[in-house]
This record gives structure tokens, sequence and C-alpha cells, in this order.
């Protein structure tokens, strides 16, 4: 593998191809072994988020990765939040698209290549996953007011 760096993430792996290619083998370990599936949802949007000319490209999916990106760092990746934020994007939601960051973060899926167990890879995740979010830290106020609001409507349907 090259040592040319990610134009959207800058994870030396080879350019865009390249690190696509890592995070598909990082995403096909979470569907093989139980051990790495209760960190896919986390890593996906945190890859999304430094990839958002692949994965963000309408306001919608951009929204999907930030709130979910903030339910797995905040709200410790709740599943029924997940759903909840799932189902308040499945339909018309009138959104506008946030600018996209420069800066990103600055661990990538590459942080993950080298993990010697699920444990450590789990520990990498959450680190870059938190480090990402703090990247976003200009759009903090705007993804918790989604998920404060996704989630007040899930809990007043819960009750009704």
């Amino acid at each position: 593998m090259s040592a040319d760096p990610c134009p959207e993430c800058g994870a030396a792996a080879g350019g865009r191809a390249g690190c696509q290619a890592l995070w598909d083998e990082i995403a096909a370990r979470a569907y093989t072994d139980l051990a790495y599936t209760a960190t896919h949802d986390l890593a996906f949007d945190a890859y999304c988020m430094q990839h958002p000319g692949t994965y963000c490209v309408s306001a919608k999916s951009y929204a999907a990765h930030l709130t979910r990106l903030c339910c797995g760092v905040e709200h410790g990746g709740d599943r029924q939040a997940y759903a909840a934020i799932n189902r308040w994007l499945n339909g018309r939601v009138p959104l506008e698209k946030s600018d996209v960051l420069r800066e990103r973060g600055s661990l990538t899926v590459a942080s993950l290549q080298s993990a010697r167990d699920a444990d450590e890879h789990r520990q990498r995740v959450q680190a870059w996953a938190a480090d990402v979010w703090a990247a976003y830290s200009s759009q903090h106020d705007l993804a918790r007011r989604w998920v404060r609001s996704v989630l007040s409507a899930h809990a007043a349907r819960g009750m009704a």
C-alpha cells in the first residue's frame, strides 16, 4: 500500500481508494466477528464524517451521520436512539446542509489497522470517534438539538 494520503481524511492509506479498501476490510470484520460488531456503527459514522464527499453528499445524509456520531459519542451508541434517528430521517425532513469542515480530526481509520484484538479495536474506535466529534465542535449545538428533538419525539411516542 502506498503512503499517499487520502484527500478526505489524510490517512496514509494509498489515496482515497486505499482508504476505502481499508474501511471495507475493517467493516467486513464487523460482519464476520461479533466481537467487532458493537463498535461498527460508531466507526462507520466517524468514517463518514471524515469522508463527506462520499458519504454526506445530501443534507439528510450529513444530518444522519452527524447526529449518529453525536449519539455514539455522547449517548453510548444507544440502539433505540440510533433507530429513532433513522425513523426521523425516513421521509421529508426540512434540513439545510451544514458547511463541510476542512479539518475533520487527526485520527483516521488507519489507527484501527494495528489493533491486536477486539478490546483494543473498541478503544481505538472510541478514541477515533471522539477525535472526529471534537473536530466538529462548531456543529455540536446543531447535532445535539437534532438528537434532543429526535429523542423527545421518540419518548412522546412511547408514552402515547
